[in-house]
């Protein structure tokens, strides 16, 4: 068996080797709410060492069967789980059934994107999720309205999560180094995590408007037959990137009543 494992591009694998930076990955965990840790992409386990240090079950998700074996032979504890699998395509259930977990992991670029949308998914059971990203990624997750990198990720994720962006790591303290920097968040649930206003519907608002990020609501949003008097409305006057989580989700009632009264 290998004392190590091979990086794999296709994967999207840099491994962390700076166990400072590791623990303070593991550390950006409240561990308020639950006491189950789901880490996505753990590797060679320079993270998960530091996770199964805490009171709190860790389950360990790797596609890569190299890195799954290699944790199976290093890492014996208890209050740990390895499994080979793909995140974005598992039912979280089977793991935890209906209990609460955060998640967090050194994610692959590829997919962390993708990582955040199905984390919004299972929302109901998951009150914190912290996790390294390319850094652009992780300023766009936390980004504010009025700033040119807050899009659909930054609403729809702070829609249900306060969203804080804790530090920046560099490209040396990985092998290999990825050629952009990487920045570590933090996501807490909010209290009230339910909308005032269809959810459904809320996503599609929100995916259309930016879109065309450039143009009015007034343009972006022709398509959901907008009635004269609505036109009117100033918020239709606004850029998508003005807008802040509040004020869409007001936009999604006012175009749901529209759609009632033109329907009437």
């Amino acid at each position: 068996m290998k004392d190590s494992v091979r990086a794999k591009k296709h994967l999207g694998q840099h491994f962390l080797k700076d166990e400072n930076i590791a623990k303070k990955i593991a550390d950006t965990l409240t561990l308020e709410g639950y006491s189950k840790v789901l880490e996505i992409g753990p590797g060679m386990g320079v993270l998960t060492k530091y996770l199964i240090q805490k009171d709190i079950d860790v389950i360990a998700m790797d596609l890569d069967n190299e890195s799954i074996a290699y944790l199976e032979k290093n890492y014996p504890e208890e209050n740990l789980q390895i499994f080979e699998a793909d995140f974005l395509k598992e039912e979280l259930t089977d793991y935890f059934g209906n209990e609460p977990y955060a998640i967090t992991g050194n994610f692959p670029y590829n997919i962390s994107s993708q990582i955040v949308f199905k984390a919004i998914e299972n929302r109901s059971q998951i009150p914190e999720f912290t996790g390294m990203f390319q850094k652009e990624v992780a300023q766009r997750i936390c980004a504010k309205e009025g700033n040119k990198t807050y899009g659909i990720l930054s609403v729809l994720t702070q829609a249900f999560f306060e969203a804080t962006y804790l530090f920046t790591v560099k490209p040396g303290v990985f092998n290999p180094p990825p050629k952009v920097d990487s920045g570590v968040l933090r996501l807490r649930r909010k209290k009230d995590f339910s909308l005032p206003c269809d959810e459904v519907f809320f996503f599609k608002v929100v995916k259309t408007a930016f879109q065309q990020r450039r143009k009015t609501l007034r343009n972006s949003l022709k398509t959901f037959n907008l009635s004269p008097k609505l036109k009117e409305d100033t918020i239709f006057g606004l850029r998508p990137e003005q807008l802040s989580v509040a004020q869409f989700i007001e936009l999604t009632q006012k175009l749901s009543d529209n759609a009632v009264s033109t329907h009437d």
